[in-house]
């Protein structure tokens, strides 16, 4: 099983990119403290490489930004890559099939958005109930 669970802050805005085929990918750095503190008392962060793609990637692009909070869920992927020096390097990076934004863009720039909050039905959308005769249950 390859899965993984984030939550964080970006290090910088992200960078969207579109593919020779014209598909979009967002790519952004999630900065995430570890749990537990080290020798000296501090917490310690990891900077972990976050890909998205398609209309997820351009919603990335759109309301994320530095210091954005985001939670992610994706897959864990290495793969590797000749340097221009010769060398062999190695990329670990997630591939994030689902990216929920945490906090609002700031009025500095860009859209906002709301939270996931629940949405009250209108009246005229709740459909009216008639009374159940209790001895006609089955149970």
């Amino acid at each position: 099983m390859n899965r993984v669970i984030l939550v964080g802050n970006l290090t910088k805005d992200p960078e969207l990119a579109t593919t020779n085929s014209g598909v979009s990918v967002c790519r952004f750095t999630l900065a995430v403290g570890r749990r537990y503190q080290n020798a000296e008392g501090e917490r310690e962060t990891d900077f972990i490489s976050i890909v998205v793609w398609r209309g997820q990637a351009e919603n990335c692009h759109k309301y994320l930004k530095k210091g954005s909070k985001c939670g992610v869920v994706g897959t864990l992927q290495t793969r590797s890559y000749d340097a221009q020096d010769g060398t062999k390097r190695y990329v670990t990076e997630v591939i994030a099939d689902e990216v929920e934004f945490l906090s609002t863009r700031n009025s500095e720039g860009g859209a906002e958005y709301q939270s996931s909050a629940p949405v009250q039905p209108k009246k005229a959308d709740v459909a009216e109930l008639e009374p159940v005769d209790d001895d006609s249950l089955p149970f």
